[in-house]
This record gives C-alpha cells, structure tokens and sequence, in this order.
C-alpha cells in the first residue's frame, strides 16, 4: 500500500506542477491612494469557520474549530502613501457560553510607495506571510490571528519580500514571565515567466527567541529556536477548465540555537514536496512530508517529532512520513463574498497500523470598504 501511494506522488510530480492551498480569498490588506486622500472609510472584515480535525494520532489532536471572526476597522487615508488604522478584533466561538473568546485593539501605520509598505503596529501577517505548513500552521488563522510588531513587505514582479518582527510577550520590571519575540521572512525569486510557465526559488526564516533580563524567573533557561526552508517552484498556465498545473518542493530545517539544551532534539530537517492541479471543478493536490527530528516553532504539530497533545506532550519519533490529498473549493457566492471548502485526508506511512485520518474545512469571509466622509483641510 506504502509503495502504490507513493508511485502516485511521485507520477504527480513528474507532471512538472503553490505549496499551499490557495488562501487570497482570506487575505485583506488595506493601502493608500493618491484618489483617497483626506478620506474616513470603515474598513469592514468578517470570517466565518468551521475546521474539524477527524484526528486520532500522537502528535495532533482531534478537535472542532467553529465560529466568527469580525474585524471592523476605521482608516484614515492621510496622504497618497499614508494610512493609519483603528478598530479591533473580535471573536466569537460557537457553543462557547461565556460571549466573546477574544478581544483586541487594531492599530498600524502604512506608509506604501511604489512597490514597498511599510507597517508598523498590526501586521498583515499570519496565513498571509505565506510559510509552509511545516514552518506556519494555517490553524493560526483562527486561533492567533493577530500579530503586532513591524513589517516591510516589497513586490515586484520578479521579486517577492516580507521581512517582519512581532512581539508576542512583553514584560515589565520584575513580572513572572519571559519576554517573547518572533521574526523572520520570506521570499520568492522569479528566474522564468512568461505566457505559460513559471519557475521561481522560494526561501523562508521563521526566528524564536524566550528571554528577558528583567523578570524573575531566573531558573528558566534563554530559548532560540531556527525554522527555514528554500527550494523551487514550478508552474505551467493550460486554459478554462484546467488552469494550470504546479509543483513546490523545499528542503526545511531546525535548529536549537539555545544557551541550554533542553529540548528533544538539537536539530532536523524535512521535505516538503507538493504537487497540484487547479481546475474549473476545484483545486487538487497531494502533499508529502518526510522529517528527521524536526521541531516547528509555529507549525501544524502533525509534521513535527516532538507531540504537543494533551495526552501524549513529550513522545518523540525521529521520522515522521505523511502523504495528503487534499481538495478545495474556492467561489465568490456575491460580491465580497467568498466561500473557500477544503478536506485534505493524509496517511501516516511511518506507523502501519494507522487508519486513513483527515480534516475538512468551510469558510465564508466578508470584506468590504465603505467611505465615511473626507476630511477638509
């Protein structure tokens, strides 16, 4: 059975065909322009998700994500580079009777001229960082959307940047707790693009890092983790019923840069190799991961060789071998109005007695910009 599923990965692969399922519908960023100038708008954002992991392994829970999202902000076009936002965030769980889960401030600066913006405050980030699922868990999108820090995001046509630093945990003089901050990048260099094809080299840094030298618990050691991929990626334009045909391959790495060795592991590596199809009838797609004690700062936990789970926290295995299939089914239902459904079923080839496992998704997202007034001089 092993060796059929994986005579089927690598005769996709040979097909010569993103290493994530198509997210844009989910994306909303907010730039200004010269035609909005001196102008209030309320920058109106909502979604909605239902994420249900049929999971019963060691290193990912089964569990239930249902609910929604809303981000309603106001912007102030200040000048023809210039945007300042407020708002907030606010998210409702389903079944959940104690009212909102969360709730936080929205706040940034967007200065953006030609093809930089620069953020300062809320980042576009999350999903929209655009990692791979080893390095980045699209889960996030949902349970840790909100990322403060400062961001420099650079597009052109051949050459993709985001460079970022957000601060997850800041501490005052003599708190009981470490100080937390994450950052990296990621990058995509277009070396072919024409009419049909498509090659580009992809890398991507993610940077933890636990410290502080004003808290009190001078018993817990400084923590520096490295997660970074590169590889390259391919892509062949066909027609109407048949858009086109990719594959996105990366070699993905992890390093313990700590002071004190606490951890399971030292280091890992992985592959990551994907290969899809994006058609009239929906997108499909078959991801493979192979890791040798490989940890993920922020990753999905299924690929990695330590378990977080609530009942295995701890149990380790060196190789860690997952084929998915995935499909996806992405429709604007009305305008501004986007439905995404995705189920991606997978088979863990390092452990035989593992049935077929899967998640599946549904998501309905809002977005839309309404103008308030201008502002007089």
């Amino acid at each position: 059975m092993r060796k059929q599923l994986l005579t089927v990965l690598l005769a996709l692969l040979a097909l010569s065909v993103q290493a994530q399922l198509n997210n844009s519908y989910l994306y909303h960023p907010i730039r200004p322009a010269d035609s909005l100038t001196n102008e209030i708008h309320l920058n109106f954002y909502n979604f909605n998700y239902v994420r249900n992991y049929e999971y019963s392994n060691n290193f990912h829970d089964g569990y239930t994500l249902y609910g929604t999202q809303l981000e309603p902000q106001l912007v102030y076009y200040a000048h023809p580079n210039l945007a300042i936002t407020a708002g907030a965030y606010l998210r409702k769980d389903f079944g959940n009777e104690r009212g909102l889960y969360d709730a936080k401030p929205l706040f940034n600066l967007k200065y953006s001229k030609n093809n930089l913006t620069l953020v300062f405050g809320s980042l576009e980030g999350n999903i929209q960082h655009q990692y791979i699922e080893p390095l980045y868990n699209f889960e996030r999108k949902i349970t840790t959307p909100i990322e403060y820090g400062t961001q420099l995001l650079l597009n052109k046509d051949k050459f993709r940047l985001d460079t970022w630093i957000a601060w997850q945990k800041m501490i005052y003089t003599g708190e009981a707790a470490k100080e937390e901050i994450v950052g990296g990048f990621t990058t995509d260099v277009t070396l072919l693009k024409n009419d049909d094809w498509k090659l580009s080299i992809p890398a991507q840094m993610l940077v933890y890092h636990q410290g502080g030298q004003i808290d009190v618990l001078k018993e817990i050691p400084i923590s520096t983790l490295f997660n970074g991929a590169a590889g390259f990626s391919l892509s062949k334009s066909i027609g109407y019923r048949i858009k086109q045909i990719y594959t996105n391959n990366y070699i993905a790495a992890y390093k313990d840069f700590s002071p004190t060795k606490v951890r399971a592991y030292q280091g890992g590596f992985g592959l990551w190799l994907n290969a899809g199809i994006d058609t009239y009838f929906g997108n499909f797609s078959t991801s493979y991961w192979q890791g040798n004690k490989f940890i993920t700062i922020k990753g999905m936990p299924l690929y990695q060789s330590v378990s977080d789970n609530l009942y295995e926290k701890g149990y380790t295995e060196n190789k860690r071998q997952i084929l998915m299939f995935r499909y996806q089914y992405l429709k604007e239902l009305l305008p501004n109005l986007y439905l995404d459904v995705r189920f991606e079923p997978h088979f863990d080839l390092a452990n035989s007695s593992s049935n077929l496992q899967f998640n599946h998704s549904f998501f309905l997202t809002y977005k839309q910009n309404f103008k308030l007034f201008k502002v007089k001089n």
